[in-house]
């Protein structure tokens, strides 16, 4: 998998294997939490995306989508495309282990019945 930078509506592209035959295209937004992203941000990250031939989208955003972005997203057929919301992102952060550390580890013991078997 290779990262690349672009512009033009166009945040990034991961290349999904190295000869380039599968791209996915990025849009990132990092907004406050309370925020939305609404249906007009999405129809012109589909509208980048059709001018580059894309068949495949991922918007990533630290605040929200509105109903209104939900629903464009699950009306598209040509373009597959996939959001991912703060509270998503987040969790997928902490399911990888990016951009996050251990603070704490916890040892929950058990008694180790072999260790205590006196045999026959």
């Amino acid at each position: 998998m290779h990262i690349q930078t672009l512009s033009g509506g166009i945040d990034g592209v991961i290349r999904e294997d190295k000869l380039g035959f599968e791209n996915i295209y990025i849009q990132a937004k990092r907004w406050d939490l309370n925020a939305s992203v609404g249906r007009p941000d999405l129809q012109a990250f589909v509208g980048a995306l059709t001018g580059t031939g894309a068949t495949k989208g991922l918007f990533i955003t630290t605040a929200r989508f509105s109903k209104g972005a939900l629903q464009f997203a699950s009306m598209q057929h040509a373009i597959k495309l996939v959001l991912v919301d703060g509270d998503q992102l987040a969790r997928l952060m902490v399911a990888h282990n990016v951009g996050v550390s251990v603070r704490h580890t916890y040892e929950i013991k058990g008694i180790d019945r072999d260790y205590f078997d006196i045999g026959d």
